[in-house]
């Protein structure tokens, strides 16, 4: 059974960052005149803290590091960045809410520390999904091997899959690069 009181139509969205008041209208516009009521369940990743220290470390130069002694990051700065990681996902998903309900959307959501594609799988039985919809910002090298969001979706759920890129319009993606844009299950 569904988390939902009514009987409804649920979509499960799979994002990574903020959507804009387009994404949000075009994501809504999708299940417009459909006679259940539709409801958003909103993923976003909680931003990996490691993975932005080893990003800003990585764009050290090697003169830069070997210019300067090697300090080790404290506990208490990296407890600072997680902090910032978690606050930044938070008001993300906040902003994604409330565009989406602007559109006329109902949303709810959540950010999730699982692997992306487990939180999905898992939400989408939770509320008995009908749907799967992940936005992502181009991925080439992750979609061209594969290894992106949506075909890792595609191998583990039975449900449609939607991928939208963020911030381009729906033309737009259907005159997208080959497979990228609107690809269905």
């Amino acid at each position: 059974m569904s988390e939902n009181a009514i009987e409804g139509y649920d979509v499960v969205l799979l994002i990574e960052q903020a959507l804009s008041e387009q994404d949000a209208a075009q994501v809504h516009s999708l299940h417009e005149g459909l006679d259940q009521q539709v409801t958003y369940h909103v993923l976003l990743p909680l931003e990996d803290a490691a993975a932005r220290i080893e990003s800003a470390m990585g764009s050290l130069t090697a003169g830069d590091m070997l210019a300067s002694p090697t300090m080790p990051m404290s506990e208490v700065d990296l407890e600072a960045v997680r902090k910032d990681c978690a606050e930044r996902s938070g008001s993300e998903l906040e902003q994604t809410l409330s565009a989406l309900t602007r559109s006329g959307a109902i949303a709810r959501g959540e950010v999730v520390t699982d692997p992306p594609i487990d939180a999905l799988a898992a939400k989408v039985a939770a509320v008995d999904g009908r749907e799967a919809i992940i936005l992502t910002r181009p991925h080439v090298v992750a979609e061209f091997f594969h290894l992106d969001w949506t075909s890792k979706a595609r191998r583990r759920l039975g449900v449609p899959i939607l991928h939208l890129l963020e911030h381009e319009t729906f033309d737009g993606q259907a005159e997208g690069y080959g497979d990228e844009g609107i690809t269905g299950l």
